[in-house]
């Protein structure tokens, strides 16, 4: 049974999916969701996926939905070991990941930040004022997380983990909107050790832009 991906190329829920499926040595089929286009507000679409977000991967008889549920399911059945087993070590490498995917990913949205532009009457700056206002911040609260753990040289250890697969895609972003690099050692150290793994350098949206 052939594997799906329905994304888009820039989504950051897709690029840490692509990620994982890449670690996981998962082939599978990328069907494209423009968002600019609108495509997640199709009928289509929305049958596969009610929120109308993407990604969604097609499994094993699942279609499953939320980037974070999508890489449980291929840790837990893969065997990828992504978190500790151990469950204080779990909680704070999970509560890392966190910190991007479920507090910085979801305000630097597309779809809120176009929000946010039309409610500032397209103010001149935004929308990167607003992401690089709150993309920083993060950032820097991650480093000081990382200061809990061992870079060796991936998030929390040797083999990459659940924080590596969430701070990749922020760190596109962070680029992308041309958000201040400076004063963060420890991610750039671990930015440079995921771009060596081709699980990595393959999921870059670079690969997976339209032509």
């Amino acid at each position: 049974m052939s594997v799906i991906l329905y994304d888009y190329w820039r989504s950051s829920a897709s690029y840490r999916v692509r990620i994982a499926l890449n670690l996981a040595g998962i082939s599978y089929q990328a069907v494209s969701v423009d968002l600019v286009a609108g495509d997640h507000r199709s009928d289509v679409h929305l049958a596969r996926n009610p929120q109308g977000l993407v990604p969604v991967l097609e499994i094993d008889g699942l279609r499953l939905t939320q980037s974070l549920a999508i890489i449980d399911y291929l840790d837990q059945t893969r065997g990828m070991g992504l978190l500790p087993a151990e469950p204080a070590a779990r909680a704070q490498a999970l509560a890392l990941a966190q910190s991007i995917a479920v507090d910085l990913h979801p305000v630097c949205n597309l779809s809120v930040a176009r929000h946010a532009t039309t409610l500032s009457g397209s103010a001149e700056g935004m929308p990167g004022d607003w992401m690089r206002h709150f993309i920083r911040p993060g950032l820097l609260a991650f480093e000081a997380l990382l200061n809990g753990f061992e870079q060796a040289p991936y998030c929390t250890g040797t083999q990459p983990g659940l924080a590596d697969l969430c701070l990749i895609p922020q760190m596109y972003n962070a680029r992308r909107w041309q958000v201040d690099l400076t004063g963060l050692p420890r991610i750039l150290s671990v930015d440079a050790a995921c771009a060596d793994l081709p699980a990595f350098a393959q999921a870059h949206p670079d690969r997976h832009a339209p032509d």
